[in-house]
């Protein structure tokens, strides 16, 4: 078979509808819109599920609000205190734990709570510990030991964080942007306060000056007057 033999499957390819060409083609007069209405204008018809003005079906529907998390982890919680019933240096972990009856399923992954008390060393493997809980098994001489890996502290964390948000496209932008407006910052000179004159500071005293002496005239008449009044 040749490149030009090929052809396109029947009916994969149609004519064009030609509307308002006579009533013999069957698209004439009404040009397949039917007698007048809103839906037979140019630009007319409503919007996806509008009911004309009743209450639309995606509002009648039963709904709740709020949303479920798809990143929630739900944990098998297990408290210290419950871990006081295995003898003292045995092994904790998923597999013993359902044997006991402290949680239901293996499924879940297990984190260990601070309630209780505990007097016996165990070593405790399990997903994630609380703090007061891996306080309370080294306290009394135990060993907790992390499936996934111990956490890094918080600071690092952060860290880890503000490294990775550097690395973004925009930070880089920005940060180029900082740089390239840095050479001007420097440049711009702040603007000095214009420091007076000599001549224009002893001016100002001067009027100071003969502003206070008449003041000071009228007390000493003031002060004359009574004295006068008083003899």
């Amino acid at each position: 078979m040749q490149q030009h033999e090929l052809r396109q499957p029947a009916g994969a390819t149609h004519r064009k509808k030609r509307v308002g060409r006579g009533n013999a083609s069957g698209h004439g007069t009404y040009s397949g819109k039917g007698l007048k209405g809103q839906k037979a204008r140019a630009g007319g018809g409503v919007r996806p599920g509008f009911e004309g003005g009743q209450l639309p079906l995606i509002r009648r529907m039963a709904r709740k609000r709020g949303f479920r998390n798809p990143f929630r982890v739900d944990y098998e919680e297990v408290n210290v205190g419950q871990l006081a019933r295995f003898e003292a240096g045995s092994e904790v972990n998923a597999r013993t734990l359902l044997g006991a009856r402290i949680i239901r399923s293996v499924r879940k992954p297990v984190k260990i709570l601070g309630d209780g008390e505990l007097s016996a060393a165990l070593t405790v493997e399990a997903t994630s510990f609380s703090s007061s809980a891996r306080s309370k098994i080294e306290a009394v001489g135990g060993s907790v030991r992390w499936l996934n890996g111990e956490p890094l502290p918080r600071e690092e964390r952060e860290a880890a964080k503000r490294a990775q948000r550097a690395e973004t496209p925009r930070a880089k932008r920005q940060a180029k942007a900082e740089a390239a407006n840095a050479p001007k910052a420097a440049a711009e000179k702040p603007k000095k306060e214009k420091q007076a004159s000599p001549e224009r500071s002893a001016r100002a005293s001067g009027e100071v000056a003969t502003a206070e002496a008449p003041a000071a005239e009228g007390e000493a008449e003031t002060g004359e007057e009574n004295d006068g009044a008083s003899s």
